[in-house]
């Protein structure tokens, strides 16, 4: 019934055509002449010459009084029946399409037979060519502003008064459901003479079909309604707030709502679950994707804001980042948005700051973080429903990976794919990999990712140490119970991260230690060597450790630092600007540990380099003292493969008792023990062992004793 309506608003158009035509007709213009339009004669000259001013041709004719009454009788009836036709879907609770378009763009009748008039010509083409004749130029097919106030003005000055509905900021133009068009490109045309086009998306929109305008093409999606279980749950933590902007707001004083933060799969879900409660369908633009060097963000906002109004859908703008510059929309962007009568929803992942512009619209600002443990669990468990998973694993998700929604999702089904692969049942391992998997996976081009190989059956230290080791891994499981739960996070803890010295000579297992926690809480292990980021040159120590940490934040890894002697050995008494500039940087490296929501290790040989202010802002040092003879002989026994062949005259203990070595040289003695079997025999010997011991202490410039290299 709605394109009823539209075709009887034609009809009256039609009328007003028709009428044109016969006045044409009888001031003497010949249908038939197949060069009107291209020619002009000397009398065609003078009668133009002659014309009053703001007169067409048509409107110098004298037209039988019989005919205009005809006329008007027609032009009545055509009304009536347009009117009776809205007023039949007005009783169903509907407006015709061509009256919500007036309404939702705030343009009157007179708009409205612009619009019809240059609407005509998209509908039935003959209007082209009587078009032609009545601009007395049939090359012309489509209206013009000239044409459109013949149609509709009285001849004289007042038409002139009519001009301001074709000006940029009039309804039609503004909100570019009809564009000016030149008809060639030379010269600047008046306004009189621009072509009026309707757009091709109203013109969809108004036959029952949404088409989004050409600038906004593939990335503007108008979602049906739709609400799910998966909607609520994902929204979660922001709905209370949009319940209160929901309550606070009557229609048309609504807040421009903004959503910003990492987890992008809650905004869309919120954004969702909004358009069902207030029963409105959603239009999703990505500006990111619209706009380009020749559609600046203004531009863009304001297509997809029209075809917001266009549909009665809530516009959803994501993608908002590529609007900033310097931390802020530019004015008019932001001008646009607030200017808009309804509610918007933007989306991005940055905070940004509205400036430049005097507003009084407000702005309803709605962050969304990685969830918290409990959204976590929530989420882990509805995505993990139907499994046979038991709530320890689920748990454990929840409290070791700092996952977006998005990426919980993604996680359950790249862990599913994995087993299906296998032909295996899901197990906890396929989620732990597809985890881990599924954190940014960038920071490997600034640190090298180590494949944790121990457990806790291969480090040897003193009980004390172990127990510290163990006490690490149950703080990072317990931080969601302590620090959310407890609430110990508000004001006693900085982050969620745990900080860990380890301090003890090469080769007595912190870097074994790292990959123990590592695997036990199947975290992804980064090894970075400060040596290798420490710079001389001031400031650039700091940018080189802000890369890092900023890769590691959505990484959900352990940072294993490294050879932190380079940085630590600088922490001295201030003697010139160099050491005071060194003890800026373990400031900085201790203030980013600290912001870091997951877990640090710094491994240093020098522990008396550290004063106290700076160990009482770790979390745990854990002291690896060089093995003795007891530990020494364990650390030979646990590293010795049991694979390999060994001689009978292999004695572990004399290795232990004769040579003070820490685990990382007992490794290599033992490695290069077997490959001289491997070319010698086939077994190992002792002489194999007192071989790799020999060549051991050269490398580290020991002195040699031979009695002790005889066996």
């Amino acid at each position: 019934m709605s394109l009823q309506h539209l075709l009887a608003e034609l009809a009256r158009i039609d009328l007003i055509v028709r009428r044109e035509v016969m006045r044409w007709q009888m001031a003497g213009q010949d249908p038939d002449d197949d060069f009107r339009g291209l020619k002009m004669s000397d009398a065609d000259a003078a009668a133009l010459a002659s014309r009053p001013f703001g007169t067409s041709w048509g409107q110098t004719a004298d037209i039988d009084p019989k005919d205009t009454r005809a006329f008007a009788a027609a032009l009545a009836e055509a009304e009536r029946r347009a009117n009776a036709l809205a007023e039949a879907l007005h009783r169903k609770g509907q407006l015709p399409r061509l009256e919500f378009l007036a309404a939702a763009f705030g343009f009157d009748r007179f708009d409205l037979d612009i619009f019809l008039i240059a609407l005509a010509p998209a509908l039935d083409n003959r209007y082209e060519r009587l078009y032609g004749y009545l601009q007395d130029d049939i090359t012309r097919k489509r209206p013009s502003a000239s044409l459109a106030l013949d149609l509709l003005c009285a001849p004289g000055p007042e038409r002139l008064l009519r001009l301001s509905h074709f000006a940029d900021d009039a309804p039609l133009f503004k909100h570019h459901l009809v564009e000016r068009a030149a008809e060639s490109t030379a010269g600047r045309p008046s306004l009189l003479s621009q072509n009026l086009l309707p757009d091709e998306s109203v013109v969809a929109w108004l036959l029952g079909d949404y088409q989004p305008h050409d600038h906004l093409g593939a990335h503007a999606r108008l979602r049906a309604l739709q609400s799910n279980e998966t909607d609520t749950l994902l929204a979660a933590q922001a709905w209370p707030d949009i319940e209160r902007a929901v309550h606070e707001h009557k229609q048309g004083e609504w807040p421009v709502v903004v959503f910003y933060g990492i987890d992008w799969a809650g905004q869309e879900a919120t954004a969702r679950r909004l358009s069902v409660s207030l029963n409105r369908p959603l239009l999703q633009v990505n500006l990111a994707g619209v706009i380009d060097p020749d559609l600046p963000p203004s531009r863009a906002i304001a297509f997809a804001l029209r075809d917001a109004r266009l549909t009665g859908a809530i516009p959803f703008l994501t993608g908002w980042d590529a609007c900033l510059s310097d931390g802020a929309p530019p004015p008019e962007a932001l001008a646009a948005l607030c200017a808009y009568p309804d509610l918007a929803i933007v989306a991005g992942r940055s905070a940004w700051q509205a400036r430049g512009f005097a507003r009084e619209r407000d702005l309803l600002w709605l962050d969304f973080p990685i969830p918290d443990y409990h959204h976590r669990l929530e989420l882990w468990s509805h995505f993990l429903r139907g499994t046979s998973l038991d709530g320890s694993t689920v748990t454990a998700l929840a409290s070791q990976f700092f996952l977006t929604t998005e990426q919980i999702r993604d996680s359950v089904a790249s862990a599913k794919d994995r087993a299906a692969q296998q032909g295996e049942p899901l197990r906890p391992d396929d989620l732990l990999a597809a985890a881990r998997a599924h954190s940014n996976p960038n920071l490997a081009s600034l640190a090298r990712k180590i494949t944790p190989r121990y457990t806790w059956h291969d480090i040897i230290l003193p009980e004390d140490q172990i127990t510290i080791l163990h006490e690490i891994v149950s703080t990072v499981r317990g931080r969601p119970k302590v620090l959310e739960e407890w609430g110990v996070g508000e004001k006693l803890a900085a982050s969620a991260g745990v900080t860990i010295l380890f301090a003890g000579p090469p080769g007595t297992g912190k870097t074994m230690a790292a990959e123990v926690i590592a695997s036990e809480l199947g975290l992804d292990l980064y090894k970075i060597d400060l040596s290798t980021i420490v710079s001389k040159y001031i400031g650039e120590t700091e940018k080189n450790l802000e890369r890092i940490f900023s890769e590691a934040q959505s990484s959900n890894a352990i940072l294993f630092f490294d050879e932190a002697d380079a940085i630590f050995g600088k922490r001295s008494e201030v003697k010139d600007a160099h050491d005071r500039y060194a003890n800026i940087e373990v400031s900085y490296l201790l203030q980013r540990m600290e912001q870091y929501d997951g877990v640090t290790i710094l491994a240093t040989n020098l522990r008396a380099n550290l004063d106290d202010a700076f160990t009482r802002r770790l979390q745990f040092a854990v002291d690896f003292p060089f093995p003795d003879e007891h530990y020494r002989l364990h650390i030979w026994e646990t590293l010795f493969p049991p694979n390999v062949p060994r001689a009978a005259d292999v004695n572990l203990t004399l290795m232990a008792r004769r040579f003070k070595f820490a685990g990382g040289n007992i490794r290599n003695i033992i490695v290069s023990a077997a490959f001289l079997a491997a070319d010698d025999g086939g077994r190992v010997t002792m002489a194999h062992l007192l071989h790799g011991a020999r060549r051991e202490m050269q490398k580290m410039g020991r002195l040699i004793k031979e009695k002790d290299l005889t066996n």
